[in-house]
């Protein structure tokens, strides 16, 4: 009876490269298993180190990123929202302009982004156009917009809310009852 079942992809993998008078013996079978198993678990290492090399995928080596990049760690924040600020800091980089601010904005958001200036009044605006709120990150955006603007501009923020004549007759009172009141205009 060969009932031994092997659990390593590499192993089999390994095993398959052996003659096939092997494939019966239950001693091959777990030596293979044996090896793939730690063969499985370079690689899953080696993935994982490669993961931190990029700001969307990285994890652990967050902290690396914003040393890096001289970001306050913060290890109790989302690791999205350490993310989001990783991310705004590099495009953040070069002369400052619409595309920049906007680039940054929507690293933060992960929605559209509207900016428009008022050279007159030395000031810009930053409408949030896909998220219903305020985004819950804020006041990190605002942070590294402070960085990255002429310290003679002035930043304005405007944000999208529910109306009740949006969702009257589209949404019931089930469905209304689980959005939280901060979406909606004058909510908490």
């Amino acid at each position: 009876m060969n009932d031994f079942v092997m659990k390593s992809t590499r192993g089999k993998e390994m095993l398959s490269f052996l003659p096939g008078y092997y494939e019966t013996s239950r001693v091959m079978k777990a030596d293979m298993d044996a090896k793939g198993a730690e063969l499985d678990s370079l690689y899953a290492a080696m993935d994982e180190t490669l993961d931190q090399f990029f700001v969307k995928t990285a994890t652990w080596g967050l902290d690396r990123w914003e040393a890096e990049l001289g970001i306050p760690p913060e290890p109790g924040k989302p690791v999205e929202q350490r993310r989001a600020l990783v991310e705004s800091r590099l495009r953040g980089a070069g002369n400052f302009t619409g595309r920049l601010v906007k680039n940054v904005a929507e690293s933060y958001d992960g929605g559209t982004v509207n900016v428009t200036f008022a050279p007159a009044e030395y000031s810009f605006t930053i409408r949030f156009v896909d998220t219903i709120g305020i985004p819950p990150n804020l006041e990190d955006l605002k942070a590294v917009i402070e960085e990255i603007k002429p310290a003679h501009m002035a930043v304005e923020y405007e944000f999208s809310y529910l109306l009740i004549r949006d969702i009257e007759g589209i949404k019931t009172l089930n469905q209304l009852e689980k959005i939280p009141l901060s979406k909606f205009a004058g909510g908490v």
